[in-house]
């Protein structure tokens, strides 16, 4: 395992997230906790010392799994444990003591190395932030509760740039960062206004969950075949990323042994300056046929937003742009009906126009509303 320096502390440059275990019956709050355990030892026993959860992940039983295993294997003082405040579960100020102090009691210890504020965006950074919560994550770490401070982010660069310019504490974040997603969210201008702050970043989502780790489209493998070494698609993706010396770890929530495996045996080749200057031009190659699937190219700055009926319209077209690139349509739909209320679908557009003007890339909103709501809707 290679090691690299985030907060002035060794971490590997793999760490476990615990997102996406497998699981029994179909069922999220079911963890298959032999086949889980085994996945950890193994990437535990070649070098991984950093593991990530959060209070929602497999509806709130990630967190008691990770203590319990961690207690039972006496490997807490072993491992960097991270974990996230539930920002959209904080009402009043005492909120933050309960959820917290709930956490320790899931994941049995007495402090977190690397605490989050969770998948900050506009209204709940805002929210938080009236309620105290810095001086809150003040208290915290002078109490030796809390190790390291920083957030996670899903919301526009925009946003992410007041989040940082807010707090001159921020110790490191956590960004959706890929080959892929440059003009997605904080992107890149994100990660290099971090860099700039003095903000560590660790990289998560480096496979798109999953989408660059599976057969690309026939026009994307035939560039895929002109890389000098050749390597899976999952390897690629992850060697892209930490080709970045700016990168101390990446975040992988893998589902079996095998991703484990391939993982670690990823990890072995990983280096700073990998990649020649036209293998990176490769990659923007393939960032770009990739983007040219799609009809529209919406970068989720969400000028359009907020729509005066309610319609979620950047993450609407955020779904479709992900089926019609990567042939995810079974997961776009299940996205458009388990994340989207009823309320904020694209069928509750009514033509107003309202949005149109404000969006940058000038996308026909209406047309592709319609056409994401005949898509993804269920039968």
């Amino acid at each position: 395992m290679q090691y690299r320096k985030l907060c002035g502390k060794e971490v590997s440059i793999l760490g476990f997230g615990t997102m996406r275990l497998p699981i029994l019956d179909k069922n999220q709050k079911v963890i298959d906790e032999e086949k889980t355990e085994k996945m950890l030892d193994y990437a535990i026993e070649n070098g991984v010392n950093y593991l990530d959860t959060a209070q929602p992940y497999h509806g709130g039983e990630s967190e008691r799994f990770v203590g319990r295993y961690l207690k039972r294997r006496n490997l807490r003082s072993k491992i960097f444990l991270a974990t996230k405040l539930p920002a959209w579960l904080i009402k009043v100020e005492a909120d933050f003591d309960k959820q917290f102090n709930e956490q320790l009691k899931k994941l049995q210890t007495n402090y977190i190395d690397f605490y989050l504020l969770h998948a900050l965006n506009a209204k709940s950074w805002k929210n938080i932030k009236d309620l105290g919560v810095l001086d809150w994550c003040e208290k915290k770490k002078a109490e030796g509760k809390i190790k390291h401070i920083g957030f996670s982010f899903h919301d526009s660069y925009s946003v992410f740039k007041k989040i940082v310019d807010a707090y001159d504490k921020w110790e490191f974040c956590q960004l959706q960062y890929n080959y892929m997603d440059l003009e997605f969210q904080a992107g890149e201008k994100g990660f290099n206004y971090a860099i700039k702050n003095n903000i560590e970043v660790i990289v998560m989502e480096p496979l798109r969950g999953g989408q660059l780790a599976k057969d690309p489209p026939p026009e994307i493998e035939k560039l895929w075949q002109k890389f000098p070494m050749k390597r899976s698609y999952a390897d690629g993706a992850l060697q892209w990323v930490w080709n970045k010396k700016e990168v101390p770890i990446l975040l992988s929530g893998m589902t079996t042994i095998q991703h484990v495996k391939e993982n670690i045996k990823s990890t072995k080749t990983a280096k700073i300056g990998i990649f020649s200057e036209e293998e990176i031009i490769l990659f923007e190659t393939i960032r770009k046929v990739y983007l040219k699937r799609s009809p529209f190219f919406c970068t989720t700055c969400k000028y359009c937003e907020p729509c005066p009926h309610g319609v979620a319209i950047s993450s609407i077209l955020g779904m479709y742009m992900m089926n019609v690139m990567y042939d995810e349509l079974e997961r776009s739909r299940m996205f458009y009906s388990v994340f989207l209320g009823e309320e904020n679908r694209a069928d509750k557009c009514i033509e107003c126009g309202e949005c149109e003007p404000k969006c940058p890339q000038q996308i026909e909103i209406i047309k592709w509303l319609k056409e994401s709501h005949k898509v993804l809707k269920k039968d």
